[in-house]
């Protein structure tokens, strides 16, 4: 019979290896026509000031209410021609939102380094051979936007959603993550709805040392959401120096913790963990998604067989984990809207939605 020793091993190795098909899957998604198409489709628009998006907000509210708009959150908002450019149209009928375009001019200086050097130039006026021009702010006129819900034409391209896990959790799981949880400190809170907690599946309030999980969904979600907020309690504490990272490393961590628990009791989240893992790497600046995964590796295996060492679970012996073993999901995948909150990201959102 082999050894206490020898089963840990063996359940580190099939770890490592799930950590690795992770990054395969991740490499396989964000290397698709989808994701390209999405990023390629979100890089035509630009940022909003936030005095522009509380215009949009407010605007798209009041659309929403007179019913000339199916959703109360604005999404992707451009202007008239932006959309034509992308193939879309305003539809008859819809008014715009009218928020604040920058009006610029240049201004020219030989000494750039004394602000008061630095003159104006005319519409067509150029600057003389010695003098330095940059543009600057000087104004702003009234300029209008619409939602891509007041427009059709060419299908929006999106990158996969996560789909959230359905039927029972496995039996004793919520018990053993939620005393991890209390063992560190936090209050577990189940909340009724989303709304409650800013949207989110889960949340994790460091200052108020609460974790919270929203009950309207099936108790499989609830469980994969309760692990990965207890990833967030172990690895991701702010006073924690190592734990000052990007948002994405941290949101890249906390649902490879939740995989691993996952397939460990038998449970497949991959059609949720592949699409958050991929959207969340993809925001990290100066790396590639795979790299993001690939890096978290170690500090995930670490804290994911902590975990497991302290549940009194049935678990996978020495067998494959389940969870990856099945063909990668294909980049379209179902796009159910679903964040330290665990929520999913989709394409970026300029106007409205946002953390």
């Amino acid at each position: 019979m082999a050894s206490n020793e020898d089963a840990r091993a063996a359940r580190e190795a099939k770890l490592d290896e799930l950590h690795e098909k992770l990054t395969g899957a991740v490499e396989s998604l964000v290397s698709g026509d989808d994701w390209r198409q999405a990023l390629a489709f979100a890089a035509r628009f630009r940022s909003r000031s936030f005095n522009n998006t509380m215009l949009i907000w407010v605007q798209h509210e009041a659309a929403f209410e007179a019913g000339r708009v199916p959703e109360p959150f604005p999404t992707l908002v451009a202007g008239y021609r932006q959309w034509q450019g992308l193939g879309r149209q305003v539809m008859k009928g819809q008014p715009g939102y009218m928020i604040f375009a920058p009006v610029t001019g240049r201004f020219a200086s030989s000494n750039p380094a004394d602000p008061n050097s630095w003159r104006r130039l005319g519409p067509r006026e150029k600057h003389k051979v010695n003098e330095v021009v940059r543009s600057r702010m000087v104004g702003a006129r009234p300029a209008y936007v619409w939602d891509a819900s007041q427009t059709d034409g060419e299908p929006l391209p999106v990158p996969p959603a996560p789909t959230l896990l359905e039927g029972e959790a496995p039996a004793g799981l919520w018990e053993g993550l939620a005393g991890q949880i209390r063992g560190a400190g936090f209050e577990v809170l189940r909340v009724p709805h989303e709304g409650m907690i800013s949207g989110a599946n889960g949340m994790t309030d460091y200052e108020a040392r609460t974790v919270a999980v929203r009950e309207n969904m099936d108790p499989a979600a609830q469980v994969k959401t309760l692990a990965h907020e207890l990833a967030h309690v172990v690895m991701h504490d702010p006073d924690d120096e190592e734990a000052r990272q990007h948002r994405g490393i941290r949101e890249v961590e906390a649902e490879s913790v939740a995989l691993m628990i996952g397939a460990a009791h038998g449970m497949d989240t991959a059609g949720y963990t592949i699409p958050y893992v991929s959207t969340w790497a993809a925001r990290v600046d100066g790396q590639e998604p795979v790299q993001v995964v690939q890096a978290t590796g170690e500090r995930v295996r670490k804290t994911a067989l902590a975990i497991l060492d302290q549940l009194d679970t049935a678990q996978v012996g020495d067998g494959t984990p389940p969870g990856l073993e099945r063909d990668t999901p294909s980049p379209r995948t179902s796009r159910t809207p679903a964040a330290e909150a665990d929520r999913p990201r989709t394409a970026p959102v300029m106007a409205g939605r946002g953390l």
